[in-house]
C-alpha cells in the first residue's frame, strides 16, 4: 500500500509569510485607497547591477553561437565561478580547495538538501528564535529537534550548553530574524562545542555582505578548526540582488568527516544523483559580481539598504523603543511596545500606518512580544514610513 511521509503532518498549518501575505491582501481589498508599505519579508526591490546584466548577456549570447553553446554543465559549478569564490575567501584569510566549494541555486535549497547526506536520527540543535526553513526541514525529515534560548538575556547569541548533545547545529551570522552577529571568541566557542561532541555546524552566512566590523567575522573557517566541524552555505540573493535569479554557494571542507567518511564526497554523490546545476547564464551572471566592478556597485546597493536601516533604527530610538541590529544586518528586531504581542503590533501597524512587518513569534516561542523590520526597500518608502512611525502614539 502506498503510503505518504507522515512527517509532513507534523508541520504547522500555514507558513509564516503566508498569513501575512492573507491579511496584507484582505487589508488591500478592504482599503483600496490606502498606500501599504512593506518592510516584511527579506526580499530585495534594487535592480541588479551592471556587471551582473553584462556577465548575463554574455552568457545568453554564448548560448546562441554553436561555438560556445552550452548543455549540461558540471554539477558542482564551472571552474571560473568556483576560482572567483576561492579567491574572494582569500580576503578573509581563508585558504579553499576549489573541490571544496559547490554552487547551488541559494541557500535555501542546500540548507534543506544538505540533510540528506545525514542519518534521520540525528539530534537537532537550533535557536529559537529562527528562521522556519531550519526547522521545517528537519520535521520533514523526522529529527529530533531541541531549541537553544536566545533572547535578550545573551542579546539573542546563544552560546552551546555542554549538557545539551547534539549531531548538528543550526548557526546564522549575521542572524536572521535578530539581525545580532557573533563575534570571533563566540564563533570558537561553537566550534570547540562540536569538536567535542563530534557534531557538524550548518552555518548560514546568507548575510555576511552586510558585516562591516572587522572583529565579526564573514565565515566561520576564519576560526581555527572550522574545517573540521561545519558547512558553510552562502547566497548571492541579498549580495547582489539574486533573489528572483538564485545562486549561491556551499562550502564542505575536505578534512570534515563524518564516521571517517569525508562529507565532501558525499555531498558531490548527493549533488550529481540528485541536481543538474546552475544554469550557464546564472553563474555567468554570479561571476560578475566578483569582478572589481560588481564589488564596489553591490557594495552601494548594500550601503542604501544599510542606511535604511539606520533611517529605522533613529527613528525607533527617538520613539524610546528597544531594538536590536541593523548595523551588520538588513533586520531590525524591536521590543513591541507597551508589552504588546507581535501579532497585535502587527495588526496596529498594518491598520493605522499601512506597514507591514514580520511577527516576532512567528520565528519561535522567543519571538513573542518582539518583531522584524526589512530594510530591502526604496529609501523614500523607509522614510516615509519613518514620519507614519512617528505618529503612532506609543505611550
Amino acid at each position: 500500500m502506498l503510503k505518504i511521509n507522515k512527517n509532513f503532518l507534523e508541520l504547522e498549518d500555514s507558513y509564516l509569510f503566508s498569513n501575512i501575505a492573507q491579511k496584507v491582501n484582505k487589508f488591500k481589498e478592504d482599503n483600496p485607497d490606502k498606500k501599504v508599505i512593506s518592510l516584511g519579508i527579506g526580499d530585495v526591490v534594487l535592480p541588479l547591477s551592471a556587471p551582473v546584466i553584462a556577465g548575463l548577456e554574455s552568457g545568453v549570447k554564448d548560448m546562441a553561437s554553436i561555438e560556445t553553446f552550452k548543455g549540461y554543465g558540471p554539477e558542482q559549478g564551472y571552474a571560473f565561478l568556483r576560482e572567483v569564490l576561492q579567491d574572494y575567501y582569500k580576503e578573509f584569510s581563508v585558504d579553499l580547495d576549489v573541490n571544496e566549494i559547490f554552487v547551488s541555486d541559494g541557500a535555501k535549497s542546500d540548507l534543506g538538501n544538505i540533510l540528506d547526506i545525514f542519518a534521520q536520527d540525528n539530534v537537532v540543535l537550533i535557536p529559537d528564535p529562527v528562521y522556519p526553513a531550519y526547522v521545517d526541514t528537519n520535521v520533514m525529515g523526522g529529527r529530533k529537534i531541541i531549541y537553544m534560548d536566545s533572547n535578550i538575556d545573551n542579546n539573542f547569541l546563544a552560546l552551546p550548553d555542554y549538557n545539551v548533545k547534539a549531531d548538528l547545529i543550526y548557526i546564522c551570522s549575521p542572524n536572521n530574524p535578530t539581525g545580532a552577529v557573533y563575534n570571533r571568541d563566540q564563533l570558537t566557542k561553537w566550534v570547540e562545542y562540536a569538536k567535542e561532541m563530534n557534531a557538524v555546524i550548518l552555518f548560514d552566512a546568507a548575510y555576511e555582505s552586510f558585516i562591516g566590523n572587522d572583529e565579526i567575522p564573514h565565515s566561520i573557517y576564519e576560526i581555527p578548526g572550522a574545517k573540521e566541524c561545519a558547512i558553510e552555505i552562502c547566497s548571492l540573493s541579498k549580495t547582489a540582488g539574486f533573489t528572483g535569479l538564485r545562486c549561491g554557494y556551499t562550502i564542505v571542507p575536505m578534512d570534515l568527516r563524518c564516521e571517517d567518511v569525508q562529507l565532501n564526497k558525499l555531498w558531490l554523490r548527493r549533488q550529481t544523483t540528485k541536481f543538474n546545476g546552475v544554469p550557464y547564464v546564472v553563474q555567468k551572471a554570479a561571476a560578475g559580481v566578483f569582478t572589481k566592478e560588481g564589488r564596489a556597485k553591490c557594495k552601494e546597493v548594500i550601503d542604501i539598504y544599510k542606511n535604511n536601516a539606520n533611517i529605522l533604527g533613529e527613528t525607533l530610538k527617538e520613539l524610546g523603543i528597544t531594538y536590536i541590529g541593523g548595523e551588520n544586518s538588513p533586520y531590525i528586531w524591536l521590543k513591541c511596545p507597551n508589552n504588546m504581542s507581535s501579532w497585535d503590533f502587527f495588526d496596529l501597524l498594518l491598520e493605522k500606518a499601512n506597514i507591514v512587518g514580520t511577527p516576532g513569534v512567528g520565528f519561535g516561542k522567543n519571538g513573542e512580544g518582539y518583531f522584524r523590520l526589512s530594510c530591502f526597500a526604496l529609501k523614500e518608502n523607509v522614510i516615509e514610513a519613518a514620519e507614519r512611525l512617528k505618529k503612532l502614539k506609543f505611550n
